[in-house]
This record gives C-alpha cells, sequence and structure tokens, in this order.
C-alpha cells in the first residue's frame, strides 16, 4: 500500500487523523501505524479507506495515478455492450463487423470525392 497516499487523501478530506479513524472505526494508534507505514493495511481495512474517501483500491496501492484507478471507465452503456456483443463473435464475424466499420467511416470519404 502506498502509505503517503492515505495521509494525502485524508488532508485533501480536511480530516484529521482521530476523525479518519472514528470514520473507520479503527482505534487512533493503529490508524496512525497504517498511515505512517508502521503496520500493514489489511485488505478490509483498505477497502474501507477506498470507500471513506471515494478512490480505488488500485490508487491506494500506487498502481495508477487516477483516483478512479484502472477500471474506470469513460465508455457509455451502450459502447460496452457494443464490445461485449463483438467479444461473443467469432474471429471471421469480428472480421465482418470490422470491415462494415471501416465502410462507414471511410464510405462517406469516397462518396464526397
Amino acid at each position: 500500500m502506498n502509505y503517503r497516499r492515505v495521509r494525502d487523501l485524508r488532508e485533501d478530506a480536511d480530516m484529521t487523523q482521530k476523525q479518519a479513524a472514528e470514520k473507520l472505526f479503527l482505534h487512533l494508534t493503529q490508524y496512525r501505524r497504517y498511515e505512517c507505514g508502521e503496520s500493514e493495511i489489511p485488505l478490509h481495512i483498505a477497502i474501507n479507506i477506498a470507500k471513506l474517501y471515494n478512490v480505488s483500491l488500485d490508487y491506494i496501492a500506487g498502481l495508477s495515478d487516477d483516483k478512479k484507478g484502472l477500471t474506470r471507465s469513460t465508455l457509455t452503456d451502450t459502447e460496452t455492450t457494443l464490445i461485449n456483443s463483438f467479444r461473443q463473435l467469432d474471429q471471421t464475424k469480428r472480421g465482418r463487423v470490422l470491415e462494415r466499420v471501416d465502410v462507414l467511416l471511410n464510405g462517406d470519404k469516397q462518396d464526397r470525392s
């Protein structure tokens, strides 16, 4: 875990260590140990910290600099459905879909020529 991030998140939320410990139902001494890296943060506590600050475990662990983490998606529901449907196709049908997309994207350019 990235202990500095836990401290930074608390400070960004304008909370004291005591306030954070109370929200996490932890003894202040134990919270201080987690925040300064003296004790390993158990997974269930890390999950609670992520929920408290509305960030991902990826961010707390230092795997991502994006607070929403590696699982964040900017895809719309329609785009997600399209991708999931595409994944269910065999290779031949995927090729056909890609050919049709190419025609749709480039067809207008050829029609204007």
